[in-house]
């Protein structure tokens, strides 16, 4: 039998010495240490607190108060987080990979760049039972059940994670990654999904009134029974086509790419330029390491496709639409991505450099105006490339790329901008 009745819990304080070797015993045991203990921190108080970097992954903080707490970059992959209290903490860039959430308070926490992939964040509620057996629901200091009210998940990974049935009204996912993620009964009125990834999104009987998704991407998204009263879908891309279909080229896509091919090995003496502009190019054959040089795409749509490894010198992509596409170890040299969207884009070791046909010529790539928000780059080359305006927040880069790129005018978030500024 459930009571109603509500026994408050009583939670331990903690000092910071105290955590600090929590921590450490924690740490030792989850890299197999001599003396290391799992953190146990069920239904603590760390409400204010400093945790920045530390790895609680596997830890137990069920029911644990987190309120405010200085939370960045942390682990908690895993992690046992029934029924937390994170309200106003600060969880940028913080991992919770298959962390248990259910139950958990998130209102007007900041989980910008977090990594909640296969997270579970449904309903959910503490219980204990008295003498006589009977199960009572724990008071935990805040209204509700699963909630994410009012929190910032700017190009935060929600990939798979389980939201059935939570409360996210007003939160911000922009630019985040919600792919094949489930919102079932769940309410997100007025909440932001500009331009984030909702491939494969379960919305079946949410409440999503006033929500905007405008350039969000929604192939294969389910709103059975959904409410979509003032939902705002301007540029949305879904299942329909996003510009001019393959199918009106009016040649097979495989041939097209064939004869492309055979142009560029002859240097166009032989073969076809390929022109896929203002195409929606998602129906394409498998593209990774192809020969593309001097493709013609621009304002083309290649959402999510697999240009890992090709050879795209010279292409001229302006305008198009990249975003979550695989170009790792892509040949970009001499490229046009002027006003292209790249965001969440895996560009890690691409070259950006100039292109250089014959001796005493040479064509920079061009980014100018690019959006990269959210995109890994690491190990790219940028030496020479124009990136007036271009668009890095969130932005997974190293700190020798930064030498390279002209930052003058360019869109940054506050964690590049304190990384480009000088230390005293």
């Amino acid at each position: 039998m459930l009571s109603t009745a509500a026994p408050k819990v009583q939670r331990k304080k903690f000092s910071h010495a105290e955590l600090a070797s929590v921590v450490a015993l924690h740490e030792r045991y989850r890299t197999g240490k001599p003396g290391g203990v799992r953190a146990m921190l069920a239904f603590a108080d760390l409400s204010g607190m400093a945790l920045a970097g530390a790895n609680l992954t596997e830890a137990d903080c069920t029911g644990a108060s987190f309120r405010g707490t200085m939370l960045s970059d942390c682990v908690f992959d895993r992690a046992q987080l029934f029924g937390c209290d994170f309200r106003e903490a600060d969880l940028e860039g913080a991992s919770l990979v298959r962390a248990d959430l259910r139950g958990a308070c998130l209102r007007g926490a900041n989980l910008t760049r977090a990594n909640l992939i296969q997270a579970d964040l449904r309903e959910g509620s503490l219980t204990q039972k008295d003498k006589a057996g009977n199960l009572h629901a724990l008071k935990l200091g805040h209204v509700g059940a699963a909630e994410l009210n009012d929190a910032k998940l700017e190009a935060a990974n929600l990939s798979e994670a389980n939201m059935d049935g939570m409360s996210a009204s007003h939160a911000d996912f922009t630019d985040a990654i919600l792919r094949d993620c489930k919102l079932a009964r769940a309410t997100l009125q007025k909440a932001k999904f500009q331009g984030a990834n909702l491939a494969g999104a379960d919305f079946t009987g949410a409440n999503c009134t006033g929500a905007s998704l405008a350039g969000a991407v929604l192939s294969g998204v389910k709103f059975a029974s959904t409410v979509l009263d003032g939902v705002d879908m301007t540029d949305a891309v879904t299942d329909k086509p996003a510009g001019k279909p393959l199918a009106e080229l009016g040649v097979p896509p495989d041939e097209l790419l064939r004869r492309h091919a055979r142009w560029a090995e002859t240097g166009g003496a032989q073969g076809a330029l390929a022109d896929l502009s203002g195409v929606d190019c998602r129906g394409l054959p498998p593209l990774r390491g192809k020969l593309l040089v001097g493709l013609r795409a621009e304002r083309a749509t290649l959402v999510g496709l697999d240009l890992s490894g090709c050879q795209l010198q010279g292409a001229k992509l302006a305008g198009a639409d990249l975003r979550d596409c695989k170009l790792a170890g892509a040949d970009l040299r001499g490229v046009n991505l002027a006003g292209a969207k790249l965001t969440r884009a895996d560009l890690r070791d691409c070259d950006f450099g100039p292109l250089t046909p014959l001796p005493g010529r040479s064509f920079p790539a061009n980014l100018a105006g690019a959006v990269l928000r959210a995109a890994d780059v690491r190990g790219a080359k940028f030496a020479g490339a124009t990136t007036d305006g271009i668009d890095l927040r969130d932005v997974q880069i190293d700190d020798g790329q930064l030498a390279e790129i002209d930052f003058a005018s360019a869109t940054l978030d506050a964690r590049l901008k304190a990384r480009l500024t000088p230390t005293a």
